[in-house]
């Protein structure tokens, strides 16, 4: 734990650096604006899943319980006919975008702790700048870019969504790794 009491300010000032860029994205230039859509019975939609009494949580439509299910004709069937989707059904009221917020800055936090804790494993103290830059920035786009791959993948989202996610998240990796390289110890 030696390595948080050397990088404990590079960690809380990279997770700054991230929160403000990343409100520039979604205040200044609205990056996701149009990547959701509004449906053209939502009223009715709503309306049946209030009288199915639909809990918080994540589904599939169509669902299945396992893989000799997804096998069947009815399934398939299903499934060609669609709609097939994922969705997440979150608690009733306002979003809470203050809640929201904190967490995100945690979640910063917490990749600026992982990015330190590689730094101080693989790079010395006086390590230069691009060096700490390239591998730290590096670290640092896996968590905040890659990882949204995944929801093209598995989750059917289009490219195109998952496009600007992935390009903030590389932004947001580049900006940790040179506030990481700006205040590496010895430099």
């Amino acid at each position: 734990m030696e390595f948080l009491a050397a990088l404990w300010l590079p960690i809380l000032v990279s997770a700054v650096a991230v929160f403000v860029v990343s409100s520039i994205f979604h205040m200044v230039i609205p990056i996701h604006k149009g990547d959701t859509h509004g449906l053209s019975n939502e009223e009715a939609v709503m309306e049946t899943m209030r009288a199915g009494d639909v809990k918080p949580g994540e589904y599939l439509l169509p669902f299945c319980g396992d893989m000799k299910e997804m096998g069947s004709d009815e399934f398939k069937a299903k499934m060609a006919r669609g709609p097939v989707a994922f969705m997440t059904v979150m608690p009733n009221g306002p979003l809470n975008f203050g809640t929201s917020l904190v967490q995100w800055f945690g979640y910063s936090i917490l990749i600026g702790v992982l990015v330190a804790y590689v730094g101080k494993i693989t790079l010395a103290d006086g390590t230069a700048f691009p060096t700490v830059f390239r591998v730290l920035g590096t670290i640092a786009v896996l968590p905040y870019g890659v990882a949204n791959l995944h929801d093209f993948i598995w989750k059917g989202k289009s490219m195109k969504v998952v496009s600007k996610f992935v390009f903030e998240g590389v932004i947001y990796g580049l900006v940790t790794g040179a506030v990481f390289a700006w205040m590496w110890p010895g430099v």
